[in-house]
């Protein structure tokens, strides 16, 4: 009973418009998950850092410190997902910005189901990320190092560690999957339903404008020029791909 317990996920959800936070509870609490709330940003940050849940679902205007703002200083000391809750299109770029490094996006009005199955794929997401590593610990016995190396580009996934031209680069999670899953295939063009599907974990077609954001928050921190890449390089109309040499 007790590792039962142990395994319910806790979701921290911040927004200061109560009937929204009593709607994602009630949802969230009927499909298993413990939720806590936060109505304000300083609360938020607090709360996060206390009490360290799994998931956070965060809404970007909030009194006295901005969800964006919020998520930034989270993700300075907790690697947790992140799910933005916004209600203007216009705030993806920012969401998923470079230094922001927040998870996910949801725009309201939103549907409670869809919301649901991005919280579940987050999570998922993040669980398997974990089963991999003990995965890996326990195959101590021949070790052999776990590297891809394609080009420039190089990728250590015992350490979670990427290099460009020798130099270590600092990548979300996130961004080091979609390189993991581009780079594990070169040459191999991907299309942004695939990469949503295998890294984000979305049963369903979900906003592309997902990838595409975070390919080019990528491609700020891998490549000398942004508009002439090198290293992961657009098929347009079609998907996204790692050169081998250029």
């Amino acid at each position: 009973m007790d590792e039962q317990i142990d395994d319910i996920k806790t979701i921290l959800i911040v927004d200061d418009e109560q009937p929204i936070v009593d709607i994602l509870v009630y949802n969230l609490e009927k499909e298993g998950y413990k939720t806590i709330t936060a109505s304000d940003g300083i609360t938020a940050v607090n709360m996060a850092l206390e009490k360290k849940p799994d998931l956070i679902l965060l809404d970007i205007m909030l009194p006295r410190l901005d969800g964006l703002s919020v998520c930034k200083r989270i993700k300075n000391s907790l690697n947790v997902p992140i799910l933005m809750l916004t209600a203007k299109d216009g705030e993806i770029d920012k969401i998923l910005g470079l230094e922001l490094g927040a998870d996910d996006y949801i725009t309201k009005p939103f549907s409670v189901r869809e919301l649901v199955a991005r919280v579940k794929a987050n999570l998922r997401k993040v669980e398997a990320v974990s089963r991999d590593n003990i995965i890996k610990e326990n195959k101590d016995d021949k070790k052999k190092e776990s590297k891809i190396v394609v080009g420039d580009l190089e990728l250590d996934l015992d350490k979670f560690e990427v290099k460009v031209r020798g130099e270590i680069i600092d990548l979300t999670l996130r961004e080091f999957e979609v390189l993991k899953f581009l780079a594990s295939q070169p040459e191999q063009v991907v299309t942004r339903e695939v990469l949503l599907e295998k890294v984000w974990g979305y049963e369903y077609y979900g906003d592309i404008r997902t990838v595409d954001v975070t390919v080019r928050r990528i491609r700020e921190k891998i490549e000398r020029d942004t508009s002439a890449p090198k290293i992961l390089i657009t098929k347009r109309g079609v998907g996204y791909y790692i050169a081998e040499n250029r």
